[in-house]
């Protein structure tokens, strides 16, 4: 890794500080961050932009004022190098009390925890490109309404790391970073390479190679719409099953199956290893076609779909013992045709009846 410990400290602060500024000094504050012509990119409906000023006008002003006392809570803190690019990534969530409508969500004057997966490339001591997969439909659920069927998996919080030493601000051994990442592209590879025509059961997914990979207490924390799930057997019957009747992805080996997705403009732009935990994410990462149930709710549609999606592992007692993964849920929503801000804001229009 070439980001040096200083630097993640000060990219840490940093964030810190501008989760916590005032709206008047929102644009000191991303200066102080960020390159002036950094890209930002996030999950619907904030999608992509460029330059500090959208950030500023798009992003963060909108969310402290609906946030005045936000705060940022870091539990994964984590870095390393790919492809001769820097990166810092973190799970965790802010914290504030919601007391201004926020991307049309009614406000409840309550407090309100927006999960985050991020993913920043820094250059120079500064992010030029920031990747933030916000959960926007838990704060849906938060607010009291929820646009979908229920969720097969688990509502609410993600816990941090057992081993509670997700904070990595020391160096890190350079053998166990990349095996972490080797454990967790291997497991990919078992993934990958399973042939859904010929075995998508139950027993087919809870027997095939990724067993070895998985901890026997292994938790799953999914995004708003799919929950958490724990063990083998959780993570098949509540999110894996599920989730490949309903969506048809490329089958083969796994270099052909990279192929396939790549494609589709489908593949991993940071795969890292820090110490015990490993990242991945892509902008999107998976290509399929909505040809099957039970997904979301939703029956099935024969759109092509793709996912903006981030992995972050905890590689514990020999295997992947946590496993938290920020998902566009409301992206891959609105490609299947599904519009869950249309749909919020018919619940919450009181106009009178003519």
């Amino acid at each position: 890794m070439t980001l040096s410990i200083e630097t993640r400290r000060d990219v840490m602060s940093r964030l810190a500080a501008l989760a916590e500024s005032v709206v008047v000094d929102i644009a000191a504050k991303l200066a102080a961050l960020y390159a002036p012509d950094a890209v930002w990119r996030g999950a619907h409906p904030l999608n992509e932009m460029a330059g500090l000023e959208a950030i500023e006008e798009t992003v963060w002003a909108p969310l402290l004022r609906s946030f005045p006392d936000l705060e940022r809570r870091d539990v994964i803190f984590v870095g390393g190098s790919y492809e001769g690019c820097d990166y810092v990534a973190q799970i965790g969530h802010y914290c504030g009390t919601f007391r201004k409508d926020w991307l049309t969500i009614p406000a409840t004057g309550r407090p309100i925890y927006l999960r985050y997966g991020e993913v920043h490339q820094i250059e120079g001591g500064r992010i030029v490109q920031s990747n933030c997969l916000w959960d926007i439909l838990d704060v849906m659920r938060q607010a009291g309404f929820w646009p979908l069927a229920p969720s097969l998996g688990t509502e609410g919080l993600w816990l941090g790391p057992i081993t509670a030493d997700g904070i990595v601000l020391t160096e890190t051994d350079p053998a166990q970073s990349a095996a972490s990442i080797a454990q967790t592209l291997a497991m990919h590879g078992s993934l990958a390479e399973h042939d859904d025509r010929a075995g998508l059961t139950r027993e087919a997914l809870m027997t095939m190679p990724q067993k070895h990979y998985w901890h026997p207490k292994m938790m799953w924390y999914g995004p708003a719409g799919i929950g958490t799930t724990r063990g083998l057997q959780g993570f098949v019957d509540y999110h894996q099953l599920p989730f490949r009747k309903a969506l048809q992805r490329p089958q083969g080996s796994f270099e052909e199956v990279v192929a396939a997705r790549k494609a589709h403009g489908a593949g991993h732009y940071i795969r890292i290893g820090d110490g015990p935990y490993s990242v991945t994410g892509g902008w999107p990462s998976v290509y399929a076609i909505h040809n099957g149930d039970n997904f979301l709710g939703l029956g099935p549609t024969g759109r092509e779909v793709t996912m903006r999606v981030m992995d972050f592992y905890l590689h514990h007692e020999g295997l992947i013992r946590e496993n938290w993964v920020p998902l566009d849920i409301p992206h891959v929503l609105l490609q299947l045709g599904v519009d869950v801000f249309e749909r919020m804001q018919s619940h919450f229009d009181h106009r009178p009846f003519a």
